[in-house]
């Protein structure tokens, strides 16, 4: 059995596998005042209501973008599971192929959305991941499988709290399409300005990167929390895919630990 961990700058996503098979998984908030034993004791809960003992791990791989976590969610895997696990990080294998300027640079998030995407998905044509995160990420992945380039642009709940700190009477308001973009209250204003905005932004940018690697035949993934109310609203999203980073975490541990494969 593994662990997998995603830790992003909003939420910190975990996934337990069990061979193939998905136990189960769970996020929780980022909290960059939280110690290990503070995480360790929230993982230790989560296990105890699934039913999983901290002593069936045999490993487990971790990815940030929150380096200042990197130390405790590693020891705290080390002292409440007894694994030394694996991070994404430069030297680990991958497989990818990359053509940024700097691949260094490239967020570990975005590096495992690629790896998951191909072995998902891959079909021989250009394909773009689209990150629903605390930013929202463009991957680009060309007919031959590599990396290059994208974007990176404002998150939508990012942008929601922006919106809604740096004016005085602005609430605070769940992100969910309201039934008109011509909206006649102050909540679902700021709901149409977040939500169609935000789905307009999408089909631009999907559309200038279609043109720019000459075929409208790829096939765009979503993924990150607002995938789904994002795929909904646009026409341009093939598939939604919720675990593609936990998938693509388990499937770097197996490469880079193939004795562990089953």
């Amino acid at each position: 059995m593994i662990i997998c961990i995603d830790v992003g700058n909003t939420n910190i996503k975990y996934a337990v596998f069990d061979g193939d098979d998905l136990k189960f998984s769970f996020r929780v908030a980022t909290d960059l005042k939280k110690t290990s034993d503070e995480y360790g004791v929230q993982l230790s809960q989560m296990l105890s209501l699934n039913g999983v003992s901290p002593k069936s791990f045999t490993g487990g791989i971790f990815s940030s973008v929150v380096p200042s976590l990197d130390y405790t969610v590693e020891h705290m895997l080390k002292v409440y599971l007894g694994i030394s696990p694996k991070q994404i990080a430069p030297g680990l294998k991958t497989g990818l192929k990359m053509r940024a300027d700097n691949a260094k640079e490239v967020g570990a998030d975005r590096v495992v959305n690629n790896v998951a995407a191909l072995m998902g998905y891959g079909c021989g044509k250009p394909m773009i991941i689209v990150d629903f995160g605390t930013a929202t990420t463009f991957n680009v992945l060309n007919e031959a499988g590599e990396f290059i380039g994208g974007v990176i642009a404002p998150g939508i709940k990012g942008s929601l709290d922006s919106l809604v700190s740096g004016t005085a009477k602005l609430p605070r308001v769940e992100i969910e399409a309201p039934g008109s973009v011509i909206a006649t209250n102050t909540v679902t204003n700021m709901q149409a300005g977040v939500v169609y905005g935000f789905a307009g932004l999408v089909e631009y940018i999907v559309k200038k990167i279609k043109k720019e690697l000459k075929t409208s035949d790829v096939l765009t993934i979503a993924t990150g929390g607002f995938s789904e109310i994002m795929a909904q609203e646009t026409k341009c999203i093939d598939i939604v895919d919720k675990m593609l980073t936990l998938n693509g975490l388990k499937y770097l541990y197996e490469l880079n630990s193939p004795e562990e494969k089953k």
